[in-house]
């Protein structure tokens, strides 16, 4: 099992496409060039849309024995990080029982800087986003606030939706958490508490787009630049990973000109950019 993260702007998602550049993708031409590719041999835990950026996602690898009881660790991070392109790493990796699906996770842990939306307000009401939080939070039918895939059942069940607040008691965004999510849900729970805050979206309106799912609502879906992948919780890396905030984290505070935020959007790539290294480059050297 290797933990890996990833930049969300150097890929077109997760999910092997042709003839473009996806991190399932890379992670097999990889093993290709190292002659560990085996069908079958690769399984990811997590997909992710085209310019969602990772810290954590899992991934179950079968590699040939000769290669497994012989190479290090440390080496065969080395070596396959070697092959990855610039924006991805592998981060840690450790021996897990043959038949591990790195799918069955206990939770996913998302968060989102609401910076990014564009009518996120300068100065948010915490307690009005913490009730949209909590209307968030339970068991829901999500169907007007994801896209559905086919006849995937739209009931899931949010362990943990709350605000995301840094050192000094400010709002960065929200901090997600469920077993599993459908494609888009978090990207449009993260427009739909910005409307709410935002005074776009009553809280009613929030409530009701859950409990009357046969109504169809659009309530907006973020984009894909605030969202990160944080964490994966597992049976069998929890207790080898440590997965939580850092005590620390300093990003620019969004400016009040209207034309200047679509500058600083800019800015804040970079910002997730540098953080995401940071927290690569410490666990690479502690591993």
């Amino acid at each position: 099992m290797v933990a890996f993260g990833y930049h969300g702007d150097s890929f077109h998602g997760s999910q092997i496409q042709p003839d473009i550049r996806t991190v399932e993708g890379s992670l097999q031409k990889a093993l290709k060039r190292l002659t560990w590719w085996s069908e079958g041999c690769l399984e990811i835990c997590s997909r992710t849309d085209a310019g969602v950026s990772v810290r954590m996602n899992l991934a179950c690898i079968t590699l040939p024995s000769s290669v497994a009881e012989k190479v290090s660790h440390k080496s065969m991070v080395r070596a396959i990080n070697d092959q990855l392109p610039v924006g991805m790493v592998i981060w840690h990796m450790h021996n897990v029982p043959k038949l591990t699906r790195s799918r069955k996770a206990n939770s996913r842990h998302y968060i989102y800087r609401l910076g990014t939306v564009e009518e996120w307000p300068l100065n948010p009401d915490l307690e009005l986003m913490k009730s949209a939080c909590s209307i968030i939070e339970g068991r829901n039918n999500f169907t007007n606030l994801c896209k559905l895939e086919g006849d995937l059942n739209p009931d899931r069940v949010i362990d943990e939706c709350s605000p995301w607040i840094d050192s000094n008691g400010k709002i960065i965004g929200i901090s997600v958490k469920a077993r599993a999510f459908l494609w888009n849900q978090v990207r449009r729970i993260a427009s739909a508490i910005a409307g709410v805050v935002s005074g776009r979206v009553s809280l009613d309106e929030l409530q009701s787009a859950l409990s009357n799912p046969h109504i169809p609502v659009d309530l907006g879906r973020a984009n894909s630049d605030g969202l990160i992948l944080w964490a994966i919780s597992h049976d069998e890396i929890d207790d080898l990973v440590a997965s939580d905030f850092p005590e620390n984290m300093y990003f620019t505070p969004r400016p009040e000109d209207h034309r200047e935020y679509f500058r600083w959007l800019s800015l804040l790539k970079y910002e997730t950019a540098a953080f995401l290294e940071r927290q690569w480059l410490v666990r690479i050297k502690l591993d």
